[in-house]
């Protein structure tokens, strides 16, 4: 009988069911895992005649499969403490390549190798935009992201400086306060500037600005002097007579170490219209805060993940810059992805070529540093569906018994 193929065909049917079931259980835990089902279609073999009113009599043969689906929801992130692993959110997929291959993954258990690159646990490499200088360029050919050693910031000298200080207005005429601030000259080398302000009387004050002798070949003494005067609400208004408040740029030649002479600018103005930061109120002379932009040359000590792949190197200096980029590929057909083992993914005709894009730039989700995404797979609805797919099993096998039975009455008769 032709008939025993039908429930046959529902046997491999709900068998290959319950392995994509048993493959989603046994990834529960697999970091980045999409959980698939399986979609089924009738098999139709043949019209046999018509009814009298001419419906056409059609008689199926079976069900096969029709193809498989990936849920590519977002799983759980899960947060591990370790710089080198990511968890994306949103649409698209890392970037790996390795064995002369570019493959595409969800799993962010990264690491870092020998040589200082982010890899994947089997050792591909974690390609992005590379950075200049601290600049991403967006536009250059992909690279594996680098965080080793190599990564260092040279030494930039300060060109400016500001203090905001208050100048005790109950002070008597004659009394002295100073203010000291570290800067660094063109080789790195830390220099103690040191402000000190002479109460003149009559809301005037001098000031005169030094370094430590030894930081200096030329003679010592005073780089810069100067009065400063204010008003009655102890606002300063006027700076070295000029009549107005204007920064003063200072020039420190003959430094020890050999660096090129300094040239710094002491910023009293106001930024963007605001108040100058010299006041001169009836509060003990103190300054609350120093800003300068120069630093010593520094190493890095450690790196983050940023929401948009950003790789920020931390560094000895206390200064961050980027190192890198992580490149996110977005696909116009996710479900066309061919899967080639490991959570990895390759992309062909179906799923269209990649799209090469930022994180959170274009559709594409965002990145988590320091997490992994967690398997999207749902344990109530796996056993669910088992419980669907046994039924269906054991529905399957009872008709082919039937069948079987009815084959052998039917063979007892004839014979």
């Amino acid at each position: 009988m032709s008939a025993f193929s039908i429930p046959l065909s529902g046997l491999a049917a709900t068998s290959a069911s319950l392995n994509v079931i048993a493959n989603n259980l046994a990834n529960l835990n697999t970091d980045g895992y999409k959980d698939q089902s399986l979609d089924f279609s009738s098999v139709f073999n043949q019209v046999q005649g018509t009814s009298g009113n001419g419906d056409p009599i059609q008689i199926g043969n079976g069900v096969q499969i029709d193809g498989t689906t990936s849920n590519f929801s977002n799983g759980n992130v899960s947060s591990t403490g370790i710089a080198s692993n990511m968890a994306l959110q949103g649409n698209g997929f890392f970037i790996v390549q390795g064995n002369n291959q570019t493959l595409y993954t969800r799993t962010g258990n990264f690491t870092v190798n020998s040589q200082g690159q982010i890899t994947t646990p089997e050792g591909q490499l974690v390609m992005g935009f590379p950075a200049v200088n601290g600049v991403v360029q967006t536009s250059a050919v992909l690279a594996p992201i680098e965080v080793n050693s190599a990564n260092s910031i040279p030494a930039s000298a300060t060109t400016n400086f500001q203090m905001t200080t208050n100048l005790d207005a109950q002070s008597a005429t004659g009394t002295t306060y100073s203010s000291p601030i570290t800067v660094y000259d063109s080789l790195g080398e830390s220099h103690t500037l040191t402000v000190t302000y002479t109460n003149m009387g009559g809301n005037a004050w001098d000031y005169s600005i030094s370094v430590p002798a030894a930081d200096q070949t030329a003679p010592a003494g005073p780089v810069a002097t100067g009065t400063l005067a204010f008003n009655s609400a102890g606002q300063l208004t006027n700076v070295n007579g000029s009549g107005a408040v204007q920064n003063v740029d200072i020039t420190i030649p003959g430094l020890s170490d050999g660096a090129a002479n300094l040239a710094l600018t002491w910023t009293l103005a106001g930024a963007n219209g605001g108040a100058p930061p010299i006041t001169q109120e009836a509060a003990a002379s103190a300054t609350s805060a120093n800003t300068q932009n120069g630093f010593a040359s520094g190493s890095l000590t450690g790196f983050s993940i940023l929401p948009d792949g950003t790789v920020q190197g931390q560094f000895s200096n206390n200064q961050t810059l980027a190192l890198g980029q992580v490149a996110i590929a977005s696909f116009a057909n996710n479900q066309g992805l061919t899967q080639v083992g490991g959570n990895d993914y390759q992309a062909n005709y179906a799923s269209g070529s990649p799209v090469v894009g930022q994180a959170g730039v274009g559709g594409n989700g965002t990145i988590t540093g320091g997490a992994v995404e967690e398997s999207n797979v749902n344990l109530s609805t796996e056993f669910a569906n088992m419980i669907v797919a046994q039924q269906g099993y054991e529905a399957n096998a009872k008709v082919l018994t039937t069948l079987d039975q009815v084959s052998q009455a039917t063979l007892q008769v004839l014979s």
